[in-house]
């Protein structure tokens, strides 16, 4: 059976000595929460998830949700006892305001919780989580009778959310749906029309599930200018709070998918439901990507969780197999075989996958704390700096954690081998559970198109100035420390491929557009590992600061961190050579010669 532990001591080591939690002590929520208190909080989540949560993630996956003849759905056994304890436990309302009934803690420390629990069972942790993305947009956009009405039974746990975008005919050309919104004199519309894909749409743990349904309102213009969001709860709720009749809202199907099984992913009917709008009319698609960028960090903390639980369980199965002798001679003579830990080529699959997790880790924690200021501070120009940072890295987030999450879940499957391939092991749960990470919420060629496109030449290109200032004023604050070489001079290259890619993207995007296109994926691959590669610069700083205290820790650290400059960041080389080879023979076939 598969294995999880939360990586506590690495998250205490980013956020006690890289990120340095102490200097936001003067952000609210920062101060309730002395690092003490943090790995108290950390320690009690992953109770629940190591003994509560990770037991159900193979029977859940294979016994699924079940949709009744009556059109409700059924969890898996033990998801309603599992998913009770969470609420208990207050984890749903960690970092909401305390306005709302949450504890109002920081973002980053939900961040943190939010993987681990993805670790243990990404199918059920997916529940509280979208809940979570649609009380975002409702405290962004809704009025302030419906915030008092929808959100406290949400972070509390009783009520879920949902965010219901996809259409049969519309994905990600949200322009062309057809869900209509008929106003009614009472204030409230009807909304007909049919969503797919909608996670968690239907189920049996909550009394109510509160849906954030897109639709064009009558008469309203075409395209993504016509788009209006509305609230659309399962059960019709009082002014009071209380529930009334059932809405016009049913599950038509569970769609029979991958991976996930636990969680209950829908075709919702929407005949003539009573909703209302979310925000000002025709202005959905703002509130819209409030929900988007929630969900696209957390889902690429997915794909960190799915390669973390992989690797983990990669790591045991690699010292217990034994196969073979060390290529060097015998490393256990006593036995019949050496463990397969000792040969080289598991060793690449292992420090690929280790390498990848712990910078990953370190970039989400980075993000988060950004989230923290951006919504925290009263400094107006700190918080700018904060949403500058957010728009940038929330698709290279999404889109490289996903990437590598599927890729480092493989890898782990082939660790094991035969092994990796049949149920029993979990091995190949986890490679299907990743896939998904890779398309929901904006697939990932869209994400690169995101941040070409849009977030690059945003307010003339200040947030990626912002990052290329603050990774050459790293390399040039500890240039003079020779043990830092082995992981400046890699960072600095990767930094030169990058400018020159962006580079490359102003002089030849411009007039022909194809080109940015042709080179968008590669391009977000190579920020990515440069931001990636920024993150193990730092915390081989930090090693180095701390090697005398902590030998064996931080030299596991430092060679962790040159393996990544050795083995993995050099690949900016490869990214810079596809994006100047331009977009013409990649467009150069007619559609009839594929």
């Amino acid at each position: 059976m598969p294995i999880y532990r939360a990586p506590i001591d690495h998250v205490m080591f980013l956020l006690r000595d890289v990120f340095h939690w102490d200097q936001y002590a003067q952000l609210p929520g920062f101060a309730d929460v002395p690092l003490d208190v943090v790995e108290a909080i950390l320690q009690e989540n992953a109770k629940l998830c190591e003994h509560v949560l990770q037991p159900l993630n193979a029977s859940g996956d294979r016994e699924g949700c079940q949709r009744q003849s009556d059109g409700s759905v059924t969890t898996p056994k033990g998801f309603k006892d599992a998913y009770q304890a969470y609420v208990e436990q207050g984890w749903i309302g960690l970092a909401a305001p305390t306005a709302y009934g949450g504890q109002g803690l920081p973002y980053a420390l939900s961040s943190v919780v939010m993987e681990f629990v993805c670790s243990a069972n990404m199918a059920l942790s997916m529940y509280p989580g979208l809940t979570m993305g649609a009380v975002a947009a409702l405290l962004t956009h809704a009025s302030d009778a419906q915030k008092q009405l929808f959100v406290p039974p949400m972070i509390e746990g009783r009520w879920s959310g949902t965010m219901n975008l996809t259409e049969p005919h519309c994905g990600t050309d949200l322009g062309l749906l057809k869900t209509r919104a008929v106003p009614q004199a009472d204030g409230s519309y009807r909304i007909t029309g049919q969503k797919i894909f909608i996670s968690a749409g239907e189920h049996d743990l909550t009394e109510n599930i509160i849906h954030l349904v897109i639709a064009r309102i009558e008469g309203a213009p075409e395209g993504t200018k016509g788009i209006s969001l509305f609230v659309v709860p399962k059960i019709l709720v009082a002014a009071d709070g209380t529930l009334g009749e059932p809405n016009s809202v049913s599950c038509g199907s569970i769609e029979h998918k991958m991976g996930i099984h636990g969680n209950s992913t829908c075709v919702m009917n929407y005949d003539e439901a009573q909703g209302w709008l979310v925000g000002e009319a025709n202005k959905g698609l703002a509130a819209m990507f409030v929900m988007m960028n929630e969900a696209r960090l957390a889902v690429g903390v997915q794909g960190l969780s799915q390669s973390e639980v992989a690797y983990q369980n990669a790591v045991a199965y690699a010292k217990d197999r034994l196969q073979g002798r060390a290529l060097s001679g015998a490393k256990m003579p006593e036995r019949a075989a050496d463990s397969i830990i000792v040969h080289p080529d598991v060793r690449r699959m292992l420090l690929d996958i280790k390498a990848i997790n712990e910078a990953g880790r370190a970039l989400v924690l980075w993000t988060a704390l950004r989230v923290d200021v951006s919504h925290r501070s009263a400094d107006a120009k700190a918080i700018q700096n904060a949403q500058d940072h957010l728009g940038l890295m929330t698709p290279i987030i999404k889109a490289v954690l996903t990437d590598y999450g599927f890729d480092n879940a493989v890898k782990a499957q082939q660790v094991f081998g035969g092994h990796g391939y049949v149920g029993e092991w979990g091995m190949e749960q986890f490679v299907r559970d990743a896939r998904i990470a890779m398309i929901y919420e904006g697939a990932n060629g869209i994400q690169a198109l995101d941040l070409v496109g849009r977030k690059l030449p945003k307010d003339g290109g200040r947030a990626i100035v912002a990052f290329f200032t603050e990774v050459k004023d790293f390399i040039t604050l500890h240039h003079t420390n020779a043990d830092m070489k082995p992981y400046l001079e890699p960072i600095g290259i990767g930094l030169n491929h990058l400018q020159q890619a962006t580079m490359w993207f102003m002089q030849n995007a411009m007039t022909k557009p194809d080109n940015a296109g042709a080179g968008a994926y590669d391009y977000l691959h190579l920020f990515g590992h440069v931001a990636l590669g920024f993150m193990w610069a730092q915390m081989a700083q930090t090693a180095l600061t701390l090697k005398e205290q902590q030998p064996e820790a931080m030299e596991t650290k430092l060679v962790t961190a040159r393996y990544f400059m050795e083995r993995i960041l050099p690949d900016t080389a490869t990214r810079l050579a596809r994006i100047t080879t331009g977009a013409t023979t990649m467009m150069a076939l007619p559609a009839d010669q594929f």
